[in-house]
């Protein structure tokens, strides 16, 4: 029998109902080392979290996340190929391997995170969805849009949400779907509706890429929570762990005091034992990861830290940065009243 199996047709085989031999599969890290680059799903251009800059390169926090996956196996953030893709096919382009990965505005749900065959690795930016409006429509709430039409992006959870509120509400609010964001935007410009909903952190990227950002008001209403973070395919441990350590590495290494400048001071005198292990110099932390010793260190080196990401690409002090303060938000480190926390590297 275990002959007649051996020499099946993968065709015949999944006919009969057999499944895959999972030792056979190649592992993604074994894939992307082949490959020799990896493959990360970003979004649309949208300013702070995945920006196509004038020279053809990308940009944002997103992206970073990207290019740190990349240092952490290649020693090079270099090592990606972006893939922009809308909303509604990025799972499809996951789940069917076209992606290694997908790092782009993506809610944490339970949905999402049992029954698409994927699976959520880490929260890099707590959220919540909004609506923004023109100054002078003289709109103060989201509880004076009863009858109005906004503008939303298909196949999110914007656009669910956006039904619970408008019936929580008896607002008789009428949707207006878009695919791309950007005709989107251009159709909310043009006065072809009247407020657009996405995540809060969308419409400032939306507004500060605007012709003039001052005649737009996002209201304060905060209508959900949108936890985002990096996905992975379910079925590859080692692949979800590289993904999901290297967020917490960014985070740590912020909690440490471990930057892009002094990184490599840190591992040549490390001021203590947990700085020691985090940047390879002690212990054994990354074979189950299946990198090198130095995995962290390189990330470090190459992208810096959680903060110095936020800073350059969400806060309110950097020329690329789209404006949200980070203190006294979620976004901030736990031991700053914020979320955002990391395991221990030990």
């Amino acid at each position: 029998m275990k002959k007649i199996l051996l020499g099946m047709s993968v065709g015949l085989a999944a006919a009969l109902g057999l499944a895959a031999v999972p030792a056979l599969a190649e592992s993604t890290l074994d894939i992307v080392k082949k490959r020799g680059h990896l493959r990360c799903q970003i979004g649309t251009p949208s300013p702070g979290f995945y920006n196509l800059k004038a020279d053809g390169t990308w940009a944002g926090s997103d992206v970073a996340v990207c290019r740190a996956v990349a240092a952490a196996i290649f020693n090079d953030p270099n090592a990606v190929e972006f893939q922009s893709v809308t909303s509604t096919v990025r799972f499809t382009a996951l789940a069917n391997g076209e992606s290694d990965m997908l790092s782009r505005t993506t809610t944490w749900t339970l949905y999402r995170d049992t029954q698409l065959g994927l699976t959520f690795t880490a929260v890099n930016f707590y959220d919540g969805q909004g609506f923004m409006v023109p100054k002078d429509a003289g709109i103060a709430s989201a509880h004076e849009l009863a009858g109005a039409t906004v503008c939303v992006l298909a196949g999110t959870t914007t656009e669910l949400n956006l039904t619970d509120f408008s019936r929580s509400n008896n607002l008789d609010i009428q949707p207006v779907v878009f695919e791309d964001r950007n005709v989107r935007d251009e159709t909310y410009l043009s006065g072809g509706c009247d407020a657009v909903t996405n995540d809060k952190s969308g419409l400032a990227a939306s507004k500060a890429g605007f012709p003039d950002p001052g005649s737009h008001t996002i209201l304060p209403e905060t209508i959900s929570k949108e936890p985002l973070g990096p996905m992975t395919r379910k079925g590859d441990g080692q692949w979800y762990d590289i993904v999901r350590w290297t967020v917490f590495a960014l985070i740590n290494a912020e909690e440490l005091g471990i930057n892009q400048a002094n990184v490599d001071e840190m591992a040549a005198n490390p001021p203590s034992p947990e700085v020691a292990r985090m940047l390879g110099v002690e212990g054994e932390l990354h074979v189950g990861l299946g990198l090198e010793k130095s995995w962290a260190h390189q990330v470090i080196k190459h992208v810096g830290n959680y903060g110095e990401i936020y800073g350059q690409y969400m806060g309110d002090k950097s020329p690329d940065g789209i404006g949200i303060a980070r203190e006294g938000s979620p976004n901030a480190l736990w031991t700053k009243g914020g979320l955002i926390y990391s395991p221990p590297f030990r």
